[in-house]
């Protein structure tokens, strides 16, 4: 399958290449995007040269989008119009979508979250119980195709669910 990691600079690095190795790892196809190409850096100084700008992104070529977090790196991504129009199109479409930590953010900006059952880092909750999300405390929410976690400790679990999720529900 065919995975977009989306990545700005300020991105959280755990958050980002954990995913990126795992889904590797499964025999998936990570593809890196960012609003335009060249060298993005992490929260911590980590680069990473997308390959795609979110210009290419369509839902038609994709199965998953990861958005990770990162304080910087998710306002980013969430002031990317292109970013946005993927977004919605992906979950228009039933596409699963995985955000951790600040990346719920992107999916506050880019579809209505009313009524979804979801989790984020604890700084950033209160945005999307005012946006109606059924907020939990919990290490990762699958809500349909969407999939939220709080931090890179729940990156075991994320990334568990986000596996299940693209082999059909069958446990990984």
């Amino acid at each position: 399958m065919r995975i977009a990691i989306l990545a700005a600079d300020g991105y959280e690095e755990q958050e980002f290449w954990y995913p990126l190795f795992r889904l590797t790892e499964e025999g998936h196809q990570a593809v890196v995007a960012s609003s335009q190409l060249g060298k993005k850096t992490g929260k911590y100084g980590y680069p990473v040269e997308p390959s795609l700008t979110t210009s290419e992104l369509s839902a038609g070529k994709f199965d998953c989008a990861i958005i990770p977090g990162g304080i910087k790196g998710a306002e980013a991504l969430r002031m990317d119009k292109e970013i946005l129009r993927f977004v919605r199109e992906m979950h228009k479409s039933s596409k699963t979508i995985g955000a951790i930590c600040h990346g719920p953010w992107v999916l506050l900006s880019s579809i209505n979250i009313k009524g979804i059952n979801m989790t984020c880092y604890r700084g950033m909750k209160d945005d999307l119980i005012a946006a109606g999300a059924a907020y939990e405390d919990k290490e990762v929410i699958t809500s349909n195709n969407i999939i939220t976690s709080r931090m890179p400790a729940d990156l075991p679990a994320f990334m568990r669910e986000i596996l299940n999720k693209l082999k059909g529900g069958k446990k990984c």
